[in-house]
């Protein structure tokens, strides 16, 4: 998985980065793995435009043995990273640390790509998306500064999520607040159709497995599952998804022990 982690920064990590050459490297890390390019997954990249720029949203789904794709009832899950941009050229230079999200997704992205391609195929189908884009704005918020969006997050939503996705994990850098202070990723309750849910006790024992800690739970409010540009104040991002779909959100938070602002280069 490291490797994948490792590659994917390598692209992000530059001002040429664009949707078309992270769909490429997902491409050929299918060709690498031995499957037909005829047969092999699509992925796609829309670039959109807005106010303060463009952004190239890509998305792909890995089919599962009993999926929808293949006429299966297995459910379908989504992951989607989350974020402003990659980049804030010409404010910063580097890969931000806002970037971890679209990292995060695109490292999933390429190695559940390569498994498939090996044959090792999980049930239900996976649909993954995020978006790339190296010259975004920045924007003031408390405590430290946040990376703003070349898009808004009603755009974000309409483009990566899909109504066959019966549950998101929504993967976002959230370390610009003081009120979850850890080194490592940290997951919220479940959100779903309004209301904040108790924390799944399946990706409880995920989270632990993976990182070899207790696990740490993101607080969040009534005011972070409210749709971004209402005047109140919001954690992050991390769980605009549940704004629009009917499906269970879970967020799954990047953090650090100390508040670094999204904006900040060196901090992935």
């Amino acid at each position: 998985m490291l490797k994948h982690v490792l590659d994917i920064i390598e692209l992000l990590d530059r001002p040429q980065t664009s949707g078309a050459l992270l769909a490429d490297h997902l491409r050929a890390v299918q060709v690498a793995a031995g499957v037909d390019p005829q047969t092999a997954p699509a992925i796609e990249v829309r670039t959109v435009e807005g106010d303060k720029g463009s952004t190239d949203f890509v998305s792909l789904t890995v089919p599962g043995r009993r999926g929808k794709l293949s006429g299966g009832a297995a459910p379908t899950l989504g992951i989607l990273g989350r974020l402003g941009g990659v980049g804030a050229r010409p404010e910063r230079i580097g890969l931000v640390s806002d970037a971890d999200g679209a990292v995060a997704a695109l490292s999933a992205a390429a190695k559940l790509l390569d498994m498939h391609a090996r044959g090792d195929v999980l049930d239900g189908d996976v649909t993954l998306s995020t978006h790339v884009s190296g010259w975004a704005p920045t924007q003031p918020h408390d405590p430290v500064p946040f990376m703003d969006s070349p898009v808004d997050t009603l755009v974000c939503n309409r483009e990566e999520i899909s109504p066959a996705m019966d549950a998101v994990v929504s993967i976002d850098t959230t370390k610009g607040n003081r009120l979850l202070n850890h080194r490592g990723v940290a997951l919220s309750p479940t959100v779903c159709q309004g209301w904040i849910l108790r924390v799944s006790e399946d990706l409880v024992s995920v989270l632990e497995s993976v990182t070899g800690e207790s696990a740490r739970i993101l607080p969040i409010t009534t005011q972070d599952i409210t749709p971004y540009g209402n005047g109140v104040h919001h954690l992050n991002s991390i769980l605009q998804p549940a704004v629009a779909t009917t499906a269970p959100v879970v967020g799954l938070a990047i953090t650090a022990g100390s508040a670094v602002a999204g904006c900040a280069t060196g901090a992935s």
